[in-house]
């Protein structure tokens, strides 16, 4: 009690202004940070110039998007904790009198005694026990669902695509797997990292290894970009079973660039034992006169590392189903990699950051998008099934920061927006996407 009565005495010393006491050496609201749970709306939260730090912040919760039902969600009933496959399997193959076609137990019509049903309940509920244990324990052909295949049985194939920037490597990666996993853009160098796409059709896996776009100069050898991200591009480039070559075919017949042909030349001189290497000629579809492909083709015939020649349209999707059946022929037995059915947490996590950096650079131009710093803060699953994502958007100047934040924020709050409702097509969930741009 006497604590509670000094703790009293001392908040109302500090609420007392008037006297002169009161500019002593201790600040006013010394006696409230020291004893107060509540934060000191006095000092400022953040040390940003240009405004306040709400509009820096996107938060998905404030702009509702159409077609996102938020009623609340309805009480699954409790399911049973056993396989209803076995329970019908063993009721058909042990009561296949009692049963009736939808497998449920008749009830016999003659009247027993209390004793003998007892009994024979216990003795029913051992048998069909052993049964299910039985049956749990069989071989694997009889338990394998739809789609899955045994392990011996599995074939897989690494495929990398490697070629020079905004040649469409993303676009065909995207298409083969049916879902966005790396972003696409008109400007060039949009990829910054290996991206991994998985492709599974029947006992075959294919992966597919989107790189960032290389290029040779005059002397022959690679680009040593300051970033590091091109130079394991080039180191895994023997890593792959099958290597694909691409380039733009259009922008080769009508500014043709001697870097380009130089990279073609020098992936298709020395054929690799332990790799197959293709060369695809991508975006046809903007090639008026068809003819011109075959030239093209012609000029690079005489290099013996390309196996195989495509042209395709990694966007309209023409030419990517004989492309797609010749990397199914090329499997070999190997087990997979990756989950069939389902997308790994590491997976969900790029596909998130790859989907803001493509909304990124379609709504911020010339050097800003890259300079900016981009990092995953925080993925966390909520308790009704929806996904909480937070990335930050660091900017080196404050120049760059004001021209990424907008006008009130108009600028992030629209990229997030629509990286937050392509997220919630890809996923199939609620997701919740937080987005702050801050100073470095």
């Amino acid at each position: 009690m006497k604590a509670f009565r000094s703790l009293r005495v001392l908040i109302s010393i500090s609420r007392t202004t008037t006297t002169p006491r009161s500019n002593s050496h201790l600040p006013h609201n010394f006696l409230r940070r020291f004893y107060s749970a509540q934060p000191n709306l006095d000092e400022p939260t953040s040390v940003n110039e240009d405004g306040p730090i709400s509009d820096s912040i996107f938060d998905s919760s404030q702009y509702p998007i159409p077609g996102i039902e938020d009623s609340p969600s309805v009480k699954k009933p409790k399911q049973p904790n056993w396989d209803k496959g076995y329970r019908a399997r063993v009721e058909k193959e042990l009561f296949p009198k009692e049963t009736t076609e939808k497998g449920k137990l008749k009830i016999p019509e003659e009247e027993s005694s209390e004793e003998e049903e007892e009994e024979d309940s216990i003795d029913r509920s051992r048998i069909l026990a052993k049964a299910l244990l039985e049956a749990a324990l069989e071989s694997a052909d009889e338990e394998l669902g739809e789609g899955e295949v045994r392990e011996e049985d599995q074939k897989s194939l690494n495929v990398g695509i490697i070629g020079p920037p905004n040649a469409g490597k993303s676009s065909l990666t995207n298409l083969m797997v049916g879902t966005k996993v790396a972003a696409a853009s008109r400007k060039t160098n949009t990829t910054t990292h290996e991206v991994l796409g998985v492709l599974t059709k029947g006992d075959t896996q294919v992966c597919f290894f989107d790189t960032p776009g290389l290029m040779l100069k005059k002397s022959g050898y690679g680009y040593k970009d300051i970033k590091s991200r091109v130079q394991n591009a080039w180191t895994s480039v023997d890593l792959f079973d099958v290597l694909i070559v691409m380039f733009d075919v259009h922008r080769h017949l009508t500014c043709p660039d001697s870097r380009v042909v130089r990279l073609i030349r020098y992936m298709g001189e020395e054929a690799n034992p332990k790799q197959k290497r293709i060369l695809c000629m991508n975006k046809v579809d903007l090639v008026e006169k068809k003819k011109d492909l075959l030239k093209v083709a012609e000029e690079f015939q005489d290099l013996p590392a390309y196996e195989r020649y495509f042209m395709i349209s990694g966007l309209k999707g023409s030419g990517v189903k004989d492309l797609s059946q010749y990397l199914m022929d090329q499997a070999v037995k190997k087990p997979w990699e990756e989950d069939a059915f389902t997308m790994s947490e590491e997976v969900m996590k790029n596909i998130s950051l790859e989907v803001v950096r493509e909304r990124l650079l379609d709504h911020v131009h010339q050097e800003v998008p890259y300079g900016v710093e981009h990092r995953l803060v925080d993925w966390r699953e909520q308790r009704d099934g929806s996904l909480r994502i937070e990335q930050h958007l660091i900017t080196p100047k404050l120049s760059q920061r004001k021209i990424l934040v907008g006008k009130g924020g108009s600028k992030i709050g629209r990229i997030g927006m629509e990286a937050n409702e392509e997220l919630r097509r890809i996923m199939n969930r609620k997701v919740h996407l937080i987005l702050k741009v801050l100073l470095k």
